[in-house]
C-alpha cells in the first residue's frame, strides 16, 4: 500500500459559517508538502481534522488507504501553531513524558529525547524550564515533542514561526532527514519564499477551498506566463519597438517583457544577437508568491 495521507472532500462548518469546502489533497511519502493560505483560510482547521482534534462534517482522511483511528494517529507527529508545552516543566522531562504517551519505554524515550535535543542545539539546556527559553527555542522543543516517537507522518502548523535564519536551517535539516527516510511531511507557513525553497508539493487554500495543488514544478508550469528576461551588452530599449513585445521592466541592458501568442521568441533572440552580444535570455518562472496572488484574488 502506498504511503499517502489523503484528505478527500472534507467540509466543516462552525455554527452557520462554512470554513472548509470539499478540501481534497494528498501528502505523499518522502515529500515535503507546503500548505499555504491567508489567516482564516482553513489551514489549521484542516490539520486539526487530520489529527482527530476536530471532526469533519463530511469527507474522509485516510492513511495508506484506510480511515484513521486512534491507534493510527498515535503514530503521527503533530505540532500545533499554539505551543502545547508545560512552561514550568523541564524540557527533557516533558519530551520524555510525551514519548511515553506514544508508547515508548522511559529509557527509549530518554535516549530519543537527548538525541533530538542535541540535533536541535538544546542539549545543554535539557533541564531548564520551557518558560525560560526564547520563543524560537520553545519552537524547537515543540518540534522535538512532535518527533520523539519517530512518527510515520508529520503535520506541522507554522513550524518556522519565530525562528532566526540559523534555527530555520537546523529545522530544515531535521525535516529533510525525515523526508529522506520516507516520511510524508505537511507544514503550513506564511513565509512563501521559505515554502518555495523547501517544498516538493504545494497546496494553496483560500476561503476554505483548495485553489491549487500539485508539485512545485507542475504549478509553475501551469501558471507560467509568456514572460521572458533578457540581458544584452548595450541598452535593450529597442525592445519597445519589437512586434508582439510588452515591456514589464527595463533597466539599461536588462529587460523583462511579455510576448504575444503570435510572437516568436527565437526570432526575437536572433534580432538581439544581430544587435550585439546577449548575456542571457529565457523564460521567467513565476514565483510561489505570484502564483498565490493569482489563484487567491
Amino acid at each position: 500500500m502506498t504511503d499517502v495521507l489523503t484528505v478527500d472532500a472534507v467540509s466543516r462548518s462552525f455554527s452557520e459559517r462554512q470554513v472548509l469546502k470539499d478540501v481534497t489533497f494528498d501528502v505523499t511519502a518522502g515529500r515535503m508538502t507546503g500548505f499555504v493560505g491567508a489567516n482564516g483560510a482553513g489551514k489549521t482547521t484542516t490539520m486539526r481534522i487530520m489529527l482527530g482534534v476536530l471532526a469533519a462534517d463530511s469527507g474522509t482522511v485516510t492513511w495508506r488507504g484506510a480511515p484513521l483511528d486512534r491507534a493510527t494517529r498515535r503514530r503521527f507527529g503533530y505540532m500545533p501553531e499554539e505551543r502545547g508545552l508545560y512552561p514550568k516543566m523541564g524540557i527533557a522531562e516533558q519530551i520524555v513524558y510525551l514519548g511515553q504517551l506514544h508508547g515508548l519505554s522511559r529509557d527509549d524515550a530518554r535516549d530519543r529525547t537527548m538525541a533530538l535535543l542535541e540535533r536541535l542545539g538544546l542539549a545543554e539546556r535539557a533541564d531548564e524550564h520551557v518558560e525560560k527559553l526564547s520563543l524560537g527555542n520553545q519552537q524547537r522543543v515543540q518540534v522535538a515533542a512532535a518527533l520523539v516517537h519517530d512518527p510515520e507522518v508529520l503535520v506541522l502548523d507554522e513550524p518556522f514561526s519565530g525562528l532566526d535564519p540559523l534555527a530555520v536551517d537546523v529545522m530544515v535539516g531535521v525535516l529533510r532527514e525525515r523526508t529522506a527516510a520516507g516520511v510524508p511531511v505537511l507544514f503550513s507557513s506564511h513565509q512563501l519564499e521559505l515554502v518555495e525553497r523547501l517544498c516538493d508539493d504545494l497546496v494553496i487554500i483560500a476561503d476554505g477551498a483548495i485553489r491549487a495543488s500539485g508539485s512545485r514544478t507542475t504549478l509553475r508550469d501551469s501558471y507560467a506566463l509568456p514572460r521572458f528576461a533578457i540581458e544584452v551588452a548595450d541598452d535593450a530599449g529597442w525592445l519597445r519597438d519589437a512586434p508582439g513585445v510588452t515591456i514589464v521592466s527595463l533597466d539599461g541592458p536588462r529587460a523583462v517583457f511579455d510576448l504575444s501568442p503570435s510572437a516568436d521568441d527565437q526570432a526575437l533572440l536572433r534580432t538581439a544577437l544581430d544587435k550585439g552580444p546577449v548575456h542571457s535570455f529565457g523564460p521567467v518562472t513565476p514565483s510561489l508568491s505570484e502564483i498565490f496572488r493569482e489563484v487567491t484574488q
